[in-house]
C-alpha cells in the first residue's frame, strides 16, 4: 500500500507476469510422466540380464531411455496419466516371471526386472515429483 486507504497493484501485476510464464499444466503433467518413464525404462534396462544384449537393447529399441520417453504418448483420463512401457522380444515374459524349461522337469526362475523396477519407481516417484513442482513454482 502506498498510501493509507490507496492500493498498490503493481505486486498482482507482477504475480500476473510471473504466472503467465508458467508452462500448461497438461504439458507439465505430461512432462513428470515421460520423467517417470525413463527413469523407469533406466532401471529396467540396467536390471535385464544381457546374455546377448538383445532383450536389454529392446526396452528401448537402441534409443536412449530419454530420447525414447520423449517419443512415446501419454494417455490422459481423468487424474491419471499413462505410458506404455513394453518389450517387444517374444521372451521378454518368459525372463521376467520365469518358465518351465523344455524338459518340463524343472523352473526358471523369473529375473522380475519391470516388477523390481515398479517398486523402486512408486518409493522414489514423490520426491521426484515434489523436485519437479518447486522447479515448475521456481521463481514465484
Amino acid at each position: 500500500m502506498s498510501r493509507m486507504g490507496g492500493f498498490d497493484a503493481r505486486e498482482l501485476r507482477k504475480l500476473r507476469d510471473e504466472l503467465e510464464k508458467l508452462q500448461e499444466p497438461e504439458e507439465f503433467m505430461k512432462d513428470c510422466a515421460k520423467e517417470l518413464a525413463a527413469r523407469l525404462l533406466r532401471m529396467v534396462v540396467q536390471r535385464t540380464p544381457a546374455d546377448t544384449g538383445t532383450l536389454r537393447r529392446a526396452w528401448t529399441a537402441g534409443t536412449s531411455s530419454e530420447g525414447y520417453a520423449n517419443s512415446v504418448q501419454v494417455n490422459h483420463s481423468g487424474n491419471v496419466y499413462e505410458i506404455a512401457i513394453t518389450n517387444p522380444m517374444e521372451y521378454a515374459s518368459y525372463k521376467e516371471y520365469g518358465h518351465r524349461t523344455p524338459n518340463h522337469k524343472g523352473w526358471v526362475p523369473g529375473h522380475f526386472m519391470l516388477k523390481i523396477s515398479e517398486e523402486e519407481l512408486e518409493r522414489i516417484a514423490p520426491a521426484i515429483l515434489e523436485q519437479r513442482i518447486y522447479r515448475y513454482f521456481g521463481g514465484l
